[in-house]
């Protein structure tokens, strides 16, 4: 009975987040179709995401080290074991933001408008697309625009959730473009929802996200990348509890 009352909760998620979609597509599109506009489309992304969480049960609480000056342009790098991480990061940037994700994004109807505007596809099994899609992070870093990427790529297929090892590419981003980088652990998304909720359902609750200090990278150079990745990965193994050795923490773009 427990199980399918989280099953019939996930449904009840996705209906809040479809419902409020078609409501507020109309200002999606308008604020999509030029980049002055895209600053106000994400406040209304945030808000799509705040409203619809909440009409499910879900709460959002950041914990912050230090205050986050929000005139600066940062490569926010969250761990990912849930879809409500997405709506949580919506909420946590301040500043005019987009993310970068997996190009099959572009596939899905609630994601292909984001992806086709303010935010970039990465194909990761093409070189040339990837390049490109890195080249088009440089100019949206380099117009102050900040940029969320999850550096694990994708939500681990295993549950519990285990942090996965990291992507080289926001790191190598973060220093070629002298950007800070944002950890964030999101430390308990996944018991309310894990990656889409389908297979365990989903449940109310408050989802806690842990926001560490930025980490400076004017000092660092190219090579330095692997050590960044590393860095970052032990702050957010830390947070979450988790072993953090070097093999584990080895990855490519």
């Amino acid at each position: 009975m427990k199980l399918i009352l989280k099953k019939a909760h996930v449904y009840w998620y996705a209906g809040s987040v479809a419902l409020l979609y078609f409501i507020l597509w109309p200002l999606f599109y308008y604020f999509s179709r030029k980049p002055e506009r895209y600053p106000t489309l994400n406040k209304i992304r945030a808000f799509w995401g705040r409203v619809s969480s909440g009409m499910a049960g879900f709460f959002y609480k950041f914990e912050y080290e230090q205050p986050i000056d929000w005139s600066r342009a940062y490569i926010v790098c969250p761990n990912h074991t849930s879809n409500l991480d997405i709506s949580a990061m919506c909420m946590l940037v301040k500043n005019n933001h987009c993310f970068m994700g997996k190009h099959e994004l572009l596939d899905s109807f609630v994601t292909r408008l984001f992806f086709t505007t303010v935010d970039i596809p990465v194909n990761r099994e093409s070189k040339i697309a990837s390049f490109r899609a890195f080249k088009k992070a440089e100019e949206k870093l380099k117009e102050g625009i900040s940029m969320i990427i999850f550096p694990e790529g994708a939500i681990p297929q295993v549950y519990p959730p285990q942090l996965d090892s990291f992507k080289n590419g926001p790191f190598r981003l973060a220093i070629e473009n002298n950007i800070p980088i944002l950890p964030i652990s999101c430390t308990d998304a996944w018991q309310a929802l894990w990656d889409d909720g389908t297979e365990y359902g989903t449940r109310p609750g408050i989802l806690h996200f842990h926001v560490h200090q930025p980490i400076e990278t004017k000092d660092l150079n190219p090579d330095d990348a692997d050590a960044l990745r590393d860095k970052v990965r032990a702050i957010i193994a830390g947070k979450l509890g988790v072993e953090n050795s070097s093999a584990a923490a080895t990855a490519v773009v």
